[in-house]
């Protein structure tokens, strides 16, 4: 169980004044000598936000001269909090605030003695004071810094999958309390969603999965001026590695600006689940696409990884 991180988290994030430097001093609480990188990303019109970046080293893993596969664990958002416009922590704050619970519950396994056998990066941006956006059928939360940039920062060769938490309430296609995954992508192809993952959804929340549609234009990169669904797949936009989404969701439209609207028990069900799929991924126990239907694909149509790029004017 994760609700102790999570309300620990919760409780260092609440604040309008908590920097990256917070969420690194909690988390060298629980573990002095962890791997935590935290500085300040600026965005294009000057503004910042902190990027805190956790690896957790495996007994296998790459970090120890071994060859156990990695997994990121991508908390996304445009930021935790939208001071002055509204007072708390936001809806859209849920990704981040997971990230960092699974980051706390990983250290404090390893002072147990509990181990994963690959190595574990989980990465997220920690912004108080972040803009909001017009969209349709909510406002959207804005953020400081571009997603390519994030991409850049969180989105390394060294992955070889990712899952990426982000909440994904401001629409009507996802209509159940908890967390909805997506079908797995890479490199431009939206495949079957993995029967790993539903597995290990059904044995961590004890109820039928729940899995999100996606539509072409919501595997493309932000900056094109189309319709996309939020941010949660933007990882696989800038990756050769395999991505799936995992939607923090609700049964009505919630604005990612609101705030009163984060549910412990839904954010620790996505962590929780996250947590188990990196302790099988690592051991090589769980698939996230099956590699020889992927390769019949590619023979057969070629390469999509043009809808990973913006594209081109006519």
């Amino acid at each position: 169980m994760l609700i102790k991180q999570v309300m620990e988290v919760f409780d260092v994030l609440d604040s309008s004044t908590v920097t990256g430097k917070d969420v690194e001093n909690y988390l060298r609480g629980i573990k002095a000598d962890a791997n935590i990188e935290v500085y300040a990303l600026k965005g294009p019109k000057g503004e910042s936000t902190d990027m805190v970046k956790v690896r957790i080293p495996g007994t296998k893993g790459k970090m120890s001269g071994g060859s156990a596969p990695t997994i990121g664990l991508l908390g996304r958002l445009g930021g935790i909090g939208a001071r002055p416009e509204m007072i708390g922590f936001v809806s859209d704050g849920d990704g981040a605030l997971a990230a960092i619970a699974i980051a706390a519950k990983l250290l404090d396994m390893q002072n147990k003695g509990d181990y994963l056998d690959g190595d574990v990066f989980v990465s997220t941006q920690i912004c108080p004071h972040a803009p909001t956006a017009p969209h349709k059928p909510v406002p959207f939360m804005g953020s400081p810094v571009e997603m390519s940039q994030v991409n850049r920062e969180e989105v390394s060769p060294e992955l070889d999958a990712i899952l990426s938490v982000d909440t994904t309430k401001g629409n009507r296609v996802i209509n159940t309390r908890g967390f909805a995954i997506s079908p797995t992508v890479k490199e431009g192809w939206i495949l079957r969603t993995s029967e790993d993952l539903l597995e290990k959804m059904q044995i961590t929340t004890g109820q039928l999965p729940h899995v999100f549609p996606l539509t072409m234009q919501d595997i493309t990169p932000y900056g094109n001026d189309v319709y996309h669904l939020n941010s949660v797949l933007q990882p696989c936009t800038a990756t050769d590695a395999p991505v799936v989404g995992v939607a923090i969701a609700a049964e009505v439209m919630v604005p990612g600006c609101a705030t009163g609207a984060t549910h412990f028990v839904d954010v620790e069900e996505a962590a929780r689940f996250m947590l188990e799929v990196a302790k099988d991924f690592g051991r090589g126990n769980l698939k996230f696409y099956d590699e020889e239907e992927y390769e019949r694909l590619q023979k057969l149509y070629g390469s999509m990884k043009h809808l990973q790029t913006l594209g081109k004017e006519d």
